[in-house]
């Protein structure tokens, strides 16, 4: 049978959002840098018994709580998503467990089985971004995959994508019809194959 990605991709508005990261060495700083540079004001916190300097630059650089001490369940309280990223294989499994128990999203570093979903590629350019996942496969794909995207897409599709918005406010009718005269106008976008390729 062929192999399937079953992820169903979404765009979380994480800044509306209670994330914890635990751990603040480099797979913390990995997640949290992830994170932070396609959203910038998300609303995490990082509890850690020790922070490595770059995870505490990045905290201060974008005000971001760090807690210093050990993990305890209580962190969990009023939180959506939480991001297990220490080198303790029983201490994530822990929060895992821990997470499972109170309904919340959870992502345990380094360990697929046990992840609600994954910090894929990211691609972004202005309003439009683009997630890249490997059904969690192989990172190193991902990322050359974003580094293609990266030039690929031109610099200007923001203006496109804001003219288009503009453009769009102005279309009288319903729903359906306001769709089909913007696909009819983009349509030009997508380069189409002769059927002999």
């Amino acid at each position: 049978m062929k192999a399937r990605n079953e992820l169903y991709p979404v765009f979380l508005k994480v800044n509306n959002l209670n994330i914890l990261v635990v751990g603040g060495g480099n797979v913390g700083h990995e997640k949290l840098h992830f994170l932070l540079k396609s959203s910038p004001n998300a609303n995490v916190e990082v509890v850690a018994k020790w922070f490595a300097p770059e995870t505490e630059a990045l905290a201060k650089k974008h005000d971001i709580k760090l807690i210093k001490g050990r993990y305890r369940k209580k962190y969990l309280k009023k939180r959506h998503i939480v991001v297990a990223a220490t080198n303790d294989a029983r201490l994530n499994k822990r929060v895992h467990r821990h997470a499972k128990r109170r309904y919340l999203l959870a992502n345990i570093a380094d360990t697929p089985e046990l992840c609600d979903f994954y910090m894929g590629g990211i691609v972004n350019k202005g309003n439009v971004k683009i997630a890249i996942s490997t059904n969690g496969k192989s990172p190193t794909t991902a990322k050359r995959l974003r580094q293609f995207f990266e030039e690929v897409i031109p610099e200007d599709v923001n203006r496109m994508v804001e003219n288009l918005n503009e453009y769009r406010k102005t279309i009288k009718g319903d729903f359906e019809a306001k769709v089909e005269q913007l696909n009819t106008i983009t349509e030009s976008l997508i380069v189409k194959r002769d059927k002999n390729d």
